[in-house]
């Protein structure tokens, strides 16, 4: 059988493909063949103007107040194996990366475009991880394999009233896609505050077969001492008050141990499938809170459900006398997903306001 070009790693570089390569940016926005470098107008045409076409004319794209816009519309079958882009940290919290397959009028990945690439806080935070990478100064990458059939649709929705810069690229494959491939999806929810004596709700609502792939937490403390004891928690295929996976403890869950405490401090670390890769701690006058980035990539031991799934983590820390006390605390998540179409539609975001990093 011809190799695909799926699945790509090491072990099978050396295999040939009948898979066609494409990409598109704002140099080539169809991703056509032989059809990038051609623009005569964009962002770049002042600074070009002694050179001419073909010398960087249209390298990014204006996304404009309260709109969208669409990076790539691409007919299958076939799979994104990488994306690119950069845009200004204060718009990381109110541009929306928006992504539908096929024929679906409802997005499977709707996520701010911050917290998708592991960074909820705008300030940037390097990420060295097999399936999201972050380097400087705000370069975001995406290595999730994105296999559709008949479309693919990727937006970005701009919530703020604000025009904002977007440099992107987005890399495919046009090659057929085996029917036990499903969907990449991707939510955004968040607590702010917590309320007391509940849980956060990472993912619910899931209905069909897949795998959980992936989760990434921006959390802000409300409190002092240490907050991270709760525990994260799947519930899957018909289970009801008690869940069938249940972790030790929240740094625990991100393969941390012992509230990541070295020599008093909090110790970050980014490896290829989880990390504790930011803390943001306070200055002594207006910025007050600590503020941590945490990712664990189930790439090796994705979590299979067959009928639904819930997740949830608690906000935990200490009481008096040795007692468990629930906080309060400002959560984001974004949970990432494989599952066979079709999927529940997305809670709300909200407002820009709901969003926003205060």
């Amino acid at each position: 059988m011809t190799f695909n070009g799926l699945g790509m790693g090491l072990g099978n570089l050396s295999r040939v493909s009948n898979a066609k390569t494409r990409s598109i940016s704002p140099e080539n926005f169809t991703g056509g063949k032989g059809a990038g470098a051609m623009a005569t107008e964009g962002t770049g045409a002042a600074c070009a103007r002694d050179l001419g076409i073909g010398w960087k004319i249209s390298p990014s794209v204006w996304v404009e107040g309260n709109k969208s816009f669409t990076m790539a519309e691409i007919e299958g079958p076939g799979v994104i194996q990488h994306i690119w882009l950069t845009c200004p940290p204060e718009r990381w919290r109110s541009l929306i990366l928006t992504i539908y397959w096929d024929d679906e009028t409802e997005p499977s990945v709707r996520v701010p475009v911050g917290d998708f690439f592991a960074n909820g806080w705008c300030e940037r935070s390097n990420v060295n991880s097999l399936p999201i990478s972050v380097n400087p100064a705000g370069g975001f990458n995406s290595y999730w394999e994105m296999p559709f059939r008949k479309k693919a649709r990727i937006e970005m929705e701009n919530l703020s009233h604000e025009n904002s810069v977007l440099y992107y690229q987005i890399d495919y494959a046009l090659t057929e896609i085996p029917e036990d491939m499903a969907y990449f999806h991707a939510q955004w929810r968040r607590s702010n505050p917590l309320k007391f004596k509940e849980v956060h709700t990472i993912l619910d609502g899931v209905k069909g077969k897949g795998q959980y792939v992936g989760t990434y937490l921006a959390w802000q403390v409300n409190s002092n001492n240490w907050w991270g004891e709760g525990e994260v928690k799947f519930y899957m295929d018909g289970d009801g008050e008690f869940p069938t996976i249940c972790g030790t403890g929240t740094e625990d869950y991100f393969g941390g141990a012992w509230n990541w405490d070295m020599n008093n401090q909090y110790t970050t670390y980014s490896t290829p499938f989880l990390g504790m890769h930011q803390v943001i701690k306070p200055d002594g006058l207006y910025r007050a809170n600590q503020r941590f980035g945490m990712y664990r990539w189930h790439v090796m031991d994705p979590i299979r459900f067959e009928e639904d799934l819930k997740v949830t983590v608690q906000a935990l820390g200490w009481h008096s006398h040795g007692r468990y006390y629930p906080l309060r605390d400002d959560i984001s998540s974004t949970a990432f997903w494989y599952q066979l179409e079709p999927h529940v539609p997305h809670p709300s975001l909200g407002t820009v306001d709901d969003l926003e990093v205060v």
